[in-house]
């Protein structure tokens, strides 16, 4: 498993510190390892339709592997290779750490049981699919039906018999005799239709009732069968977690259900870095840095590019590598570094508005941790400005024209113009790639990835609809100018737009998201149009890019 490095980086100079794992750029070293790791994959016969090279994707789909750079008993350096989940229906492949809990164990119980949930499942299926099945579900139906229809036949017999009967009695009454005998004649009748109508409801319902205990019945067997399928699954699922025990630097071991405050997601524990880490523990290697890498088709709902390096996701792996780093000197986490504040820079002010120019990699409102942010220069600078101040948002990474009121009626004004899209915004952007046409739009639905937020998953099911139009300015070497137009507001809409393969397959440069991780994202909100609310006037707001 361990890969020695060539004599001439034996003594290149090792970082100080181990990576981050949720946001780094990649060390010389473990970015040659990736490099040596990728020739491999080019040649390796690993069982798995990675989809490089193909136009159709036909259920090829691409996965993530990743390197660790690791210190030997001898001294020597030397990495690692893992990759995430498994490959070609097996967790072992030459050259790649095992799993830390190998579930595809021949003998495992695992097999054994999954073979037997299997049946289970083949058994659910056959009964849904059965035709004595599908005629209960018919038969109940129709016999509905045929009872509404019968229902209203009669209902309307009786109108019918009503309005006779009344037109009868008003004869009647007008007559020169009325007689006692004939109007009660016509009571009689009228009691005696209502009474047959109501026999006709009760045998009528009774005959819909036992079409609906037939179906009931089958129904009930399929569900029990369900439950126990289910029961079973989350019994094997926490069994196989009981057997997942994780090791750490201080030699220390835990098992996967006490690192989690709630019940573990499936396949937590498979990824690529606490394999590589648990392997190397074991070995008595010492961690040098990693990396992870995305090799071959992106999937349809995510942004994964060919041979890009992506953070450790944060559902499955941030419990367990924060449990598995725990004696190592490790990076700090750039995100949570404080920021200084800085000055607003004021585009635009009258009475009632403000717009500044928000500089990239600052908050637009306050997050999670304590951080200088736009909201709170403005409150400090508009101490007696009454209202939310901020008409919208950027997120942190882009730069441009942001929006406050100085009057709550003011701010009521401006985010109504938002809410009904009146309100007129472009951006500039820089994307690392070549477009095919010059403009076009994108209609991507978006929603947040539950598993590592705040990503955004392109979901055609439940995702929110997002249009966005764009436009070629300029091109230079393999970088793309674009001018963005968002005519929906979601989360992270023009990142995923164009990093996505769906969407223009060519992420924003410096999008350490969607992209490659450099010195800043390069978007920037260029233009704002929007009516004054106080004047009414058509307003327009520029702030050149800076790049």
């Amino acid at each position: 498993m361990f890969i020695p490095l060539p004599l001439a980086l034996q003594q290149q100079p090792t970082p100080a510190q181990f990576t981050f794992p949720f946001y780094y750029e990649p060390h010389p070293l473990a970015r040659f390892a990736a490099s040596e790791l990728q020739k491999r994959l080019l040649t390796e016969d690993l069982n798995h339709d990675f989809g490089i090279g193909n136009q159709q994707r036909n259920g090829a789909i691409g996965k993530m592997f990743g390197v660790l750079i690791v210190k030997n008993h001898k001294g020597e350096l030397g990495y690692l290779a893992a990759f995430s989940g498994k490959l070609g229906n097996s967790n072992e492949h030459t050259g790649f750490v095992p799993p830390v809990f190998d579930l595809l164990e021949a003998q495992g119980f695992f097999r054994q049981e999954e073979q037997e949930i299997h049946q289970l499942t083949l058994q659910i299926e056959a009964l849904e699919s059965a035709e004595a099945y599908s005629a209960l579900q018919e038969m109940f139906v129709l016999k509905k039906a045929q009872i509404e229809q019968r229902l209203a036949t009669e209902k309307l017999k009786n109108a019918q018999a009503k309005h006779v009967r009344a037109e009868r009695r008003a004869h009647i009454l007008l007559s020169a005799e009325p007689t006692e005998q004939t109007l009660e004649l016509l009571r009689q009748e009228s009691i005696h239709d209502s009474y047959r109508l109501k026999q006709l409801k009760t045998q009528l319902q009774l005959e819909l009732l036992e079409a609906q205990r037939q179906l009931y019945e089958y129904e009930q067997q399929l569900e029990s069968l369900r439950l126990k399928r289910a029961s079973w699954s989350a019994d094997l699922q926490r069994r196989i977690f009981e057997r997942y025990y994780f090791l750490n630097a201080n030699g220390e071991s835990k098992n996967v259900l006490a690192l989690f405050n709630e019940s573990p997601p499936a396949g937590a524990g498979e990824c690529a870095a606490p394999k590589l880490l648990h392997f190397a523990y074991q070995q008595g290697y010492q961690p040098i840095c990693m990396a992870e890498f995305w090799w071959g088709m992106s999937p349809d709902s995510e942004v994964r590019i060919h041979q890009s390096y992506y953070p450790a996701c944060k559902s499955k792996c941030e419990p367990i590598l924060g449990f598995m780093l725990q004696g190592l000197l490790v990076d700090p986490n750039p995100i949570t570094a404080i920021h200084p504040a800085r000055s607003l820079d004021i585009l635009y002010e009258d009475e009632w508005i403000v717009a500044i120019h928000k500089s990239p990699e600052y908050l637009s409102v306050p997050g999670k941790l304590p951080q200088p942010n736009c909201l709170e220069d403005l409150k400090k600078r508009y101490p007696n400005a009454d209202g939310p101040l901020l008409v919208h948002r950027l997120d942190m990474s882009t730069s441009g024209i942001l929006l406050a009121a100085k009057t709550k009626l003011m701010h009521e004004r401006l985010q109504r113009q938002f809410v009904t899209r009146k309100v007129k915004k472009r951006y500039i952007a820089v994307l690392d790639g070549l477009l095919s046409n010059a403009h076009g739009e994108i209609k991507l639905p978006l929603r947040v990835d539950l598993d590592d937020r705040p990503r955004q998953l392109v979901c055609f099911e439940h995702g929110s609809y997002a249009h966005t139009s764009y436009e070629v300015l300029s091109t230079e070497g393999n970088l793309t100018r674009v001018s963005l137009i968002p005519h929906t507001g979601r989360t992270h809409q023009l990142r995923v737009h164009a990093a996505h393969h769906l969407g223009l397959a060519c992420p924003i440069l410096g999008d350490d998201l969607y992209g490659q991780k450099g010195e800043r994202l390069h978007l920037h909100a260029a233009y704002l149009g929007f009516f004054h609310p106080h004047t009414n006037e058509w307003m327009e707001l520029e702030c050149a890019a800076e790049f």
